[in-house]
C-alpha cells in the first residue's frame, strides 16, 4: 500500500520559487499592502547575439523580454520596479529592452545604483518614472562597435542612423532635448581618451534625463502611488461601463 502523497506547504513553495527567481534573473515578487510588486536588476553588461565572456556577469535579452512580457500580462503583479546597475553593452539588444519596457502600460519605475552607462541610459529613461541615487553615474557617449568594420559610406550612415534612435529614444521618454542629449554624447571636455560625458545623479536630473534624485524608498512610494491611481482609474472605468 502506497503512502497518501504529503499535501505541498503554499509558504515553502513560495519561498523556493523567490529564491530560483533570484538565482535565475535577479527577481523577486513581493506582496505588499499597495499591491505585488515585482523587482527586476539589469545588471553587468547587456548581452545581445553573441555570448560575453566567462566570468562577466550580464543581463540576457532573450530572457528580459519574454519575462517583461508575462509581467504586463500577469494579473500577479501590480508594478514593476526595475534595479539598474549596467555598464552598458550591445546596442539592439539594449535599446529591445527599453522599448519593451516603455511601452508596458503597468506602473514602471526605475532606479540607477552605481551606474547606467552607455546603452544604459535608454533602459534608464524608459520606466513611467526614473530616479537615481546621488552617487549614481551615466556615461553617455556616441555609438561604438567591434569587430570587423568596412570603411565605407554606408557604415557610417548605419552608425549615424543608429545614433539618432538613440537620441530620440531618449528625448522621447525623458525631459531633456534630442540636441541637448547630442551636444553631451559629443562633447570633448569630460573624458581623457574619448568624446562623451559622464553625469552623475543630481545633474542628470538638472538636465531632464532623470526625473527625480531618490533611493529605494522613494521608488517605491513612486511605484505604490502609480498602482494606486492605476486601480482608481479601472474602478472609476468599471463603474461608467
Amino acid at each position: 500500500m502506497t503512502e497518501p502523497t504529503k499535501p505541498r506547504e503554499p509558504e515553502k513553495d513560495a519561498g523556493k520559487e523567490m529564491a530560483q527567481g533570484i538565482l535565475d534573473f535577479g527577481s523577486a515578487l513581493t506582496h505588499t499592502p499597495h499591491g505585488a510588486v515585482y523587482c527586476l536588476t539589469i545588471i553587468g553588461q547587456i548581452e545581445g547575439h553573441v555570448t560575453a565572456s566567462s566570468g562577466t556577469k550580464t543581463t540576457k535579452y532573450e530572457h528580459v523580454l519574454p519575462l517583461l512580457a508575462k509581467l504586463e500580462e500577469s494579473e500577479e503583479v501590480d508594478g514593476i520596479l526595475f534595479l539598474l546597475n549596467t555598464v552598458g553593452g550591445d546596442v539592439e539588444a539594449g535599446l529591445a529592452i527599453a522599448e519593451l519596457i516603455a511601452g508596458m502600460k503597468k506602473p514602471t519605475v526605475s532606479i540607477v545604483l552605481g551606474g547606467s552607462h552607455s546603452i544604459g541610459v535608454p533602459l534608464a529613461v524608459a520606466a513611467k518614472e526614473s530616479f537615481a541615487v546621488p552617487s549614481a553615474a551615466m556615461t553617455i557617449h556616441p555609438v561604438r562597435m567591434s569587430g570587423t568594420v568596412i570603411a565605407a559610406p554606408q557604415t557610417y550612415h548605419y552608425f549615424e542612423r543608429l545614433q539618432e534612435r538613440i537620441v530620440a529614444f531618449v528625448a522621447k521618454n525623458s525631459r531633456i532635448s534630442a540636441g541637448s542629449f547630442q551636444a553631451l554624447m559629443l562633447k570633448k571636455d569630460d573624458m581623457a581618451a574619448d568624446v562623451g560625458s559622464v553625469v552623475y545623479g543630481e545633474e542628470a536630473v538638472r538636465l531632464g534625463l532623470i526625473d527625480r534624485v531618490g533611493g529605494l524608498s522613494d521608488g517605491l512610494q513612486s511605484l505604490y502611488r502609480q498602482i494606486t491611481e492605476r486601480k482608481e482609474a479601472g474602478s472609476a472605468y468599471g463603474k461608467g461601463d
